[in-house]
């Protein structure tokens, strides 16, 4: 689920070969008794860092549907090269709200129109965390 647009969820989904609907920013409300697992996806400039906090912040105080469980927050580059230390250090303080958090770096190739694959170094471990921790994810 994106935090906000351009996040790179859809990318990211496609990627990884998971299946289900982008949530467009919005919590999925499951149909009961059914559990969502969510992954949440946000950049990380200020904005992006602002908006996962937003979001763990009403998972953790469990404004979100019934059941769904949030696997966790990928972080996905904003720009080439090292965050400034503020930003790494909000990174760092936003991702301690969130089960696991997984760091997909600048890929400059993408902005060429190359594709992501799942044997992509930068995506293949998050790929094997989701379908390991998920028994199998089928949901973004």
């Amino acid at each position: 689920m994106s935090c906000h647009g351009g996040a790179g969820t859809s990318t990211l989904a496609t990627a990884i070969g998971l299946s289900g609907a982008e949530a467009g920013g919005y919590w999925p409300a499951p149909p009961r008794p059914a559990l969502a697992r969510v992954v949440l996806v946000a950049r990380t400039h200020h904005y992006g860092l602002t908006r996962a906090q937003l979001a763990g912040r009403q998972w953790a105080s469990a404004q979100v549907p019934e059941g769904v469980e949030v696997l966790g927050l990928v972080q996905v580059a904003d720009a080439p090269g090292k965050l400034p230390r503020e930003l790494r250090e909000f990174a760092h303080l936003v991702g301690g709200g969130f089960p696991r958090v997984w760091t997909i770096p600048w890929l400059e190739d993408l902005r060429r129109g190359a594709p992501l694959t799942p044997d992509h170094p930068a995506v293949r471990q998050l790929g094997l965390d989701l379908h390991h921790i998920s028994g199998g994810i089928r949901h973004a």
